[in-house]
């Protein structure tokens, strides 16, 4: 089988990560069980486990010129992700992301450093390459010019984009129109669509927006009927990355020429493994691992 060919617009950072039993609340402070620095961003996350899944990626983007940026860069090269298109940053600090875990689940807070410099005319000098490829994944931790550009860009050369559409915050009806598929989860849905209703924006866009529910699975409108795609229950460690591998399996096979169904079965079945393991990217399968699981 040939490997789809993808670009992945987007943020690479270094994830600051916490380990706590309580997450505190305004002006309190509590003892933490761990701290460890890993490779992040949502971009960085998508393109590494596209690249563990199979897929030929090329990541588009910006590092600082800092040893995190340094870090971000090996890591890539280490995962097979190609970085002929990420330039670092003269004089500017890369992307971080500070990352509680506590409680079962976690709360984020992300610095752009570097990442704000994926501007449009960045990426007019990527143009060739974008062309060249079967899908573009694009998120949105960094500039909201920028996403817009990238999805006039992709309507215009005809090569499909995946937009998900996080961290939440509106987004222009063009770009909702050139999106190919939207991957928003449930609190990224009621932002993108003004708050209507589930199975409203759904109907408004059948096939083209797929709302991601954690544990329960994916929800999309088929044309007919709407359709909820179960996930994998799995006895969670980290769920920092499950949305990221979802993308970036979906994304893989989409490209690939899967239909719909198996495309999000294989994203499921990628996001479940994925919490299995530590921080963003620790947990990542292989296409190997996704597809014995499949197959039990």
């Amino acid at each position: 089988m040939r490997k789809a060919k993808i670009a992945v617009i987007g943020s690479s950072s270094m994830d600051l990560v916490v380990t706590s039993k309580k997450r505190p609340g305004a002006g309190e402070t509590v003892l933490g069980e761990s701290f460890k620095t890993v490779p992040g961003g949502k971009g960085a996350n998508q393109a590494v486990a596209a690249a563990r899944l199979g897929a030929e990626v090329h990541m588009i983007g910006c590092v600082g010129d800092d040893h995190y940026g340094e870090a971000i860069l090996r890591n890539f090269k280490n995962n097979g992700v190609k970085t002929d298109h990420v330039e670092p940053v003269t004089g500017v600090e890369s992307g971080t992301a500070h990352i509680i875990l506590a409680e079962g689940d976690n709360s984020i807070v992300v610095v752009k450093g570097a990442n704000d410099y994926i501007t449009p005319s960045y990426i007019k000098k990527k143009a060739e390459l974008i062309e060249s490829c079967d899908l573009v994944m694009i998120q949105q931790e960094i500039p909201e010019e920028t996403v817009a550009f990238v999805a006039e860009l992709c309507q215009k050369v005809n090569v499909p984009l995946l937009l998900n559409p996080a961290p939440a915050r509106p987004i222009s009806q063009q770009v909702i129109d050139f999106a190919t598929y939207m991957t928003p989860n449930e609190h990224e849905a009621d932002v993108l669509f003004n708050g209507q209703s589930m199975a409203e924006s759904l109907r408004m866009y059948p096939e083209k927006v797929f709302i991601t529910e954690g544990a329960a699975g994916v929800r999309y409108f088929n044309g007919q009927e709407e359709v909820l795609i179960p996930s994998f229950k799995v006895e969670a460690i980290d769920t920092t990355g499950a949305g990221d591998t979802f993308n970036a399996a979906f994304g893989t096979a989409i490209a690939e020429g899967k239909t719909l169904a198996d495309s999000i079965t294989f994203g499921n079945r990628a996001a479940s493994l994925s919490v299995t393991g530590f921080g963003a990217q620790g947990g990542m399968p292989t296409r190997e691992e996704v597809e014995r699981m499949l197959a039990e």
